[in-house]
């Protein structure tokens, strides 16, 4: 790849774009193949999902606001995945 393909890809937010079909396809497999919960994928994979989104904004030069609401909206999910996700230990 050239530079300005690399240059383009971020700049257009193709880049980030990318990395939300990995985590759309990584749900579909965790809910078909692994049989999950999907309240269990969402606390696992939202928060990642919402900072892509919050990068996105950012590369394509929106608003605070854009960059800003999906970074805040992760931290709840990641604070749940903490307390609920699949693979947590419980105390015996």
């Amino acid at each position: 790849m050239t530079e300005s393909t690399l240059a383009w890809l971020f700049a257009s937010g193709v880049a980030a774009d990318v990395v939300l079909i990995v985590i759309a396809l990584e749900a579909v497999w965790l809910r078909l193949r692994r049989r999950w919960l999907v309240i269990a994928i969402m606390c696992r994979l939202m928060p990642g999902l919402l900072m892509m989104l919050a990068l996105r904004a950012a590369l394509t030069g929106q608003g605070w606001v854009w960059i800003a609401l999906p970074l805040t909206l992760s931290f709840p999910f990641h604070l749940a995945d903490l307390r609920f996700g699949p693979g947590r230990r419980t105390k015996k």
